[in-house]
This record gives structure tokens, C-alpha cells and sequence, in this order.
């Protein structure tokens, strides 16, 4: 019998590698992707211990070009769920009572995996799936998937070493009890990292998990799966679906033993589920923990003291890279008129420099977009602007969909600080530039607050150390997530934890210890070494 008490290796985030022309890194890629692209893959549900075939075969293509098939998944229905409830259920006991050490194991193990044997098949198959370049992929499916795993562990140990405090004669304890019943996992197409991160740390903690990708992210999060069960995840632990979200939601949300929903996604779809896990309140066995990160809107505030290439630098790429699909994208711009003439010179200067295609081409900066469906929203946008007397296109606005869903970055200015593209989510490579006047910065400070309903990411780009006073202060609830003379996307994990409050979500900041103890529920244990024996207090006794 284990009696020690464990230490964990210090959890230190994954090195980026650059696949630079000739390194081996690239060609290990280059060959990954060639091979994944010459192959078909039969994706099966992953359901207890069966590999679940339902013949009811979906395409799976690569969004840069929708024509290529990499494979087909087998599509399920409500029996599958029920099926994937009933197996979380019966791995529960056994996976709860596994020790904590044992659990961490599984999981420091599947970080070894991805940042060793499964590096370039994960990346390969994020940029063929998913149309992220070489370098948005191995920030994502590699690193960031690698530091969750990692840094996830290193806190769930922190959080069973943190006791009460005792008492003479008393030992007081806690214990972190997984929740009761088990956790549907929804996850989102456009970060792998993401997709892995919902279940994993819910199932770390010791939950058993239903877990639903986007039907656009089911090719890596198959090699996931495979990942985690090379690992060791047991059977029943994390049951992989592929159905659709009302048909989920049917019998995941009337289900008693429904105990949480580990949610990333749009802000209309989480209000939706609250909604409805509202209706059904009274027939859970437990409150059920509701957590989600969902829409942004996000901004960069540029003040009349900011470096003009700092700025260009952080809208070009926290614009533009992965298309603007990251739910941190910057989305809208404030600039004062004096340096924008500048800013749109350089700023068409860098866009004109972006080559976009196929993901295959390591020097395409810009891909396509995830499916037609967001191929057409976003430029029905982009035809708005064209015949609105409210806002013009600078550059970009071409798109074409006949090989791939390629739109070319766009970027849009306003003459209204409300017009459309200001205030809703587009999800795509569309930045809207609002003009202020120089004199109006702490003005249009509380404009960058007041529009919208999202609260996610948001920078300032000041030389001017009392305006980024200012802006931090008056900001304070507009982005759960600011940054300082930086782009608004690339969080790290263990170093700028994730999420944001308002429509953009729970907060619950997914790449901290915040996260995990959601998936927890503590009981305090208060054990009396010589307890007392007569009930009368020395109060009761009389004056003498």
C-alpha cells in the first residue's frame, strides 16, 4: 500500500518550435501532412469500450479545399447518448476511487505523447481539419494542449494540498469529491487545444465525461482520443459523440444525474442551455455546474502616444491570424485621426504582403475560413459595408468559395462608432476601425466600454504610462482578458488564464486552478481526538 506523498514534476510551458526551412521539425510535418492527406479515416464514436460505427458516414474535408476528403466520422442519434451517459455512469466509482497520483500519471503521459510521437500527426491534422497555418496549429493542438494537460495536473495537486486550519484536540480535513453523475463536455471547432482542455479537466478531477465536438474539429479531436486512450484513459472515463447539439441537449439536459456542462462556444447557444438546464432544475439530483466561454467582440484601443508600429503589428495579427476565428480576435479598433493615415498606410502595406491558400504551403499566411456556413455570414457582412453610407472598405473584401472558403482580411471603416461590424461578433477576418479625436480618449474609453454585450479581450497601446493608467481603470469591466501594448490574442496557460464575463461568459479562466474547482465539490471532515462526555458547558454551573 502507497503511503507517500507525491510530488509532481513542476509543470514549465512547451517550447514553440519554429519549423524553420531545413529543420527536422518541418519535414516531420510536411510528411505527416502529405500522409494524412493520402489516407481516408473511418472516425467511429468512442462509447465505454466499443468503437461505435453507425454507417451513417459524414465527409470530412479540409475548409481550403472543400472537395478533398480526409475521411468520414459515423454520425450518431439519442440512442448514443443515452448509450454514452450510461457508460460515463458505470466507469464513475471505479475512476473516482483511482488515486489522485494514478490519474495525474494518465494525463502527464498524454503530454509526453503529444509532445513527442503525436506532435506533427495533431498539428497535421489541426491544419488540414481545422485550415490553421503551421505556426497557429503548433501554438494550439501542440503546446497549448501540452501546457493544459500539464499545468492542470500541477494544480489539481495544489488544490488537495490546501487544508483547514485545526484546532487543539481537532484535526480538521477537506476533501475534493468529484461532482455526482457526470459532465457533458461541448466543445468548439476553432481550438484544439480547447477541444481537449473541456473533458481532460473535468475527467482529471475525477468526473466522467460525454464529450461533443463541432463537426468541424471531429478530425483532430479523433486523434485526441486516440492520444488519451494510448495514455491511458480507462474505458467509459471520456465518451466522444457525434451528434447534434438539440439532440444532445434532448437527453443530456432532462437527464437526473446531468451534474455540469464544460461549454465553449457562442453566447446565443450557452444562453440557450442555461435556459434550458433552468427548466429541468428540479429534477437534478445536484445543482449542476455551468461553465462557459463564449462570444467577444474585441477591441484595441490605440492612444495618440502609441507606437505606430506596435499597433499595426498587434492589428495585423491579432486581426487576422487563423482568419480571425479565435473567440480573443481583435474585432474593432479605436485610433486617434492624427496617426490613422499612417496606420492605413502600413496597415494595407502588411495586408498586401499576406499570401493566403492551402495550409500545405508553409508560406500562406491566411487560410480559409471553417465551412460555408461562416464563409457566408461573415461576407454578408462584407456586402453590408459595400452599399452602407456608414462605413467603407479600406482594403480587402474579396472572398471566394469555389475551392476553399477564402475571404481576403478586410478591413472596415466606420463613421459610426455603432455601426454594425462595431458591435457584433463576425468570427472572420474583418476589423472595423473607429477615428476619434485625439482630445477624446478618456470619451471614447467609455464608448469602447459601453458597446456591445461582450466582456473577453481588449488592449491598450500607449507610450503614455497615465493613460494606461486610465485605460486599466476605466476598462476594468470590459475585458476579462487586457493587454498592454500587445495584441488581444495568445494567451498562455499558467501565465494569462482565460476568459471573460458579461456575454462573453462564466470567467471561470480555463488554464488556472479556477477552472478545476468547478469540477470539484469539497467536504470538510472534522475529526475530535478526545470528545467530551457530558453535555453541561461551565456556564450552566451555579455562583458560589
Amino acid at each position: 500500500m502507497a503511503n507517500a506523498i507525491f510530488r509532481i514534476p513542476k509543470a514549465v510551458n512547451e517550447p514553440i518550435l519554429n519549423y524553420a526551412p531545413g529543420s527536422p521539425e518541418r519535414k516531420e510535418l510536411q510528411d505527416a501532412l502529405a500522409a494524412m492527406r493520402a489516407e481516408q479515416v473511418d472516425v467511429p464514436m468512442y462509447i465505454g469500450s466499443e468503437e461505435v460505427r453507425t454507417n451513417d458516414l459524414k465527409k470530412l474535408s479540409p475548409p481550403h479545399d472543400h472537395q478533398h476528403v480526409l475521411g468520414h466520422y459515423h454520425a450518431g442519434d439519442k440512442s448514443h447518448v443515452e448509450k454514452a451517459i450510461n457508460a460515463a455512469l458505470d466507469a464513475k466509482d471505479a475512476w473516482a476511487a483511482l488515486t489522485w497520483e494514478q490519474r495525474a500519471a494518465i494525463f502527464l503521459k498524454a503530454a509526453d505523447l503529444l509532445a513527442g510521437p503525436y506532435r506533427a500527426k495533431i498539428n497535421a491534422a489541426t491544419m488540414l481539419g481545422q485550415s490553421k497555418n503551421v505556426f497557429q496549429a503548433e501554438i494550439d493542438a501542440a503546446c497549448e494542449m501540452i501546457d493544459f494537460l500539464r499545468f492542470n495536473v500541477q494544480y489539481m495537486y495544489e488544490i488537495y494540498q490546501q487544508q483547514p486550519e485545526s484546532s487543539p484536540g481537532v484535526w480538521n480535513r477537506v476533501e475534493q469529491r468529484p461532482l455526482e453523475g457526470f459532465v457533458f463536455a461541448l466543445t468548439p471547432f476553432n481550438f484544439t487545444a480547447i477541444s481537449g482542455n473541456l473533458p481532460t479537466s473535468v475527467a482529471m478531477m475525477g468526473n466522467t465525461v460525454v464529450w461533443k465536438p463541432s463537426n468541424t474539429q471531429i478530425y483532430s479531436a479523433n486523434v485526441l482520443m486516440e492520444v488519451f486512450k494510448k495514455a491511458g484513459v480507462p474505458d467509459g472515463v471520456i465518451n466522444l459523440i457525434y451528434v447534434s447539439g438539440p439532440v444532445a441537449g434532448d437527453v443530456i439536459f432532462k437527464h437526473p444525474d446531468f451534474a455540469g456542462i464544460h461549454f465553449t462556444g457562442s453566447t446565443e447557444v450557452f444562453r440557450s442551455i442555461w435556459g434550458e438546464i433552468g427548466k429541468n432544475i428540479a429534477n437534478y439530483k445536484a445543482y449542476p455546474r455551468i461553465v462557459g466561454e463564449t462570444g467577444g467582440k474585441d477591441f484595441i484601443m490605440a492612444h495618440p502616444s502609441a507606437d505606430v508600429d506596435a499597433l499595426v503589428t498587434a492589428l495585423s495579427r491579432g486581426a487576422f491570424e487563423f482568419q480571425g476565428q479565435k473567440c480573443s480576435a481583435a474585432s474593432r479598433t479605436y485610433i486617434p485621426k492624427s496617426m490613422w493615415p499612417e496606420v492605413k498606410e502600413k496597415l494595407t502595406t502588411d495586408m498586401k504582403s499576406m499570401k493566403m491558400g492551402g495550409t500545405e504551403d508553409f508560406t500562406n499566411f491566411i487560410n480559409a475560413v471553417i465551412d460555408e456556413k461562416a464563409f457566408d455570414k461573415i461576407t454578408s457582412y462584407i456586402d453590408g459595408v459595400k452599399s452602407s453610407g456608414d462605413a467603407e472598405i479600406i482594403a480587402g473584401g474579396n472572398y471566394d468559395k469555389s475551392k476553399g472558403y477564402f475571404i481576403e482580411p478586410t478591413v472596415v471603416l466606420a463613421s459610426d462608432p455603432r455601426y454594425i461590424t462595431m458591435c457584433e461578433e463576425i468570427f472572420g477576418p474583418v476589423l472595423t476601425v473607429y477615428t476619434y479625436e485625439d482630445d477624446k480618449f478618456e470619451e471614447t474609453l467609455a464608448l469602447v466600454d459601453q458597446t456591445g454585450m461582450y466582456a473577453l479581450t481588449g488592449s491598450i497601446i500607449s507610450q503614455d504610462r497615465y493613460a494606461v493608467d486610465v485605460a486599466t481603470k476605466k476598462l476594468t469591466n470590459a475585458a476579462g482578458n487586457f493587454y498592454v501594448n500587445d495584441k488581444c490574442t495568445g494567451a498562455v496557460v499558467g501565465q494569462q488564464p482565460f476568459g471573460g464575463s458579461r456575454g462573453s461568459g462564466t470567467n471561470d479562466k480555463a488554464g488556472s486552478m479556477i477552472n478545476l474547482l468547478r469540477w470539484v465539490s469539497p467536504r470538510t471532515i472534522k475529526e475530535v481526538f478526545v470528545p467530551a462526555v457530558d453535555y453541561r458547558y461551565p456556564f450552566l454551573e451555579a455562583d458560589k
